[in-house]
């Protein structure tokens, strides 16, 4: 990333008032990357995953469909509503679709991956939690267990993401 002059950054403050300047270089990836930023594009991720899993979960079990079946379509719902989170944002911001799915892609990938990996483990590991039905407290409890640790390991992922101009730092170029 070449380093701008002081008037062409005057002129991306004109676009961000009340923006100061170390919070520019924040949304494009120089300087440091505060946990904020990181856990609040985690938390979008995680949004996305959430809706999707969960809904992978209710149409496999209403199904009645095995552990790997439900896990698969969960995992799928789980990207599919990741990226679409982040499309709609980028859409919305004047991106053309073509691009937007684009930085959808290079922003969520990483992220949606260990986030699955990591939830979907925990779930795994959680005794009865996958043969648990969605009327089971324990299907919800081991569900928001799963989520969290998904969301303590992530938040670093996406602040070394952020801080590098890759993960949401390719969003907030285009959302603000």
């Amino acid at each position: 990333m070449e380093h701008e002059t002081h008037s062409e950054h005057l002129g991306h403050e004109a676009h961000h008032p009340g923006h100061t300047h170390d919070q520019h270089h924040q949304h494009h990836g120089g300087g440091k990357v505060s946990w904020a930023m990181a856990a609040k594009a985690t938390l979008h991720c995680l949004t996305g995953c959430a809706i999707g899993e969960v809904l992978g979960m209710i149409i496999g079990t209403a199904l009645g469909w095995g552990t790997a079946p439900t896990m698969a379509l969960a995992i799928t719902l789980a990207f599919f509503f990741g990226y679409s989170l982040t499309l709609w944002a980028v859409v919305r911001a004047g991106l053309g679709l073509r691009t937007a799915i684009g930085v959808a892609l290079a922003a969520d990938t990483l992220s949606i991956t260990v986030m699955e990996i990591v939830d979907n483990g925990v779930l795994l590991l959680v005794p009865g939690a996958m043969e648990a039905h969605l009327s089971d407290a324990l299907f919800w409890g081991a569900l928001a267990f799963a989520f969290a640790i998904a969301f303590i390991v992530t938040t670093p992922v996406n602040k070394w993401l952020i801080g590098r101009g890759k993960g949401h730092a390719v969003v907030h170029q285009y959302h603000h």
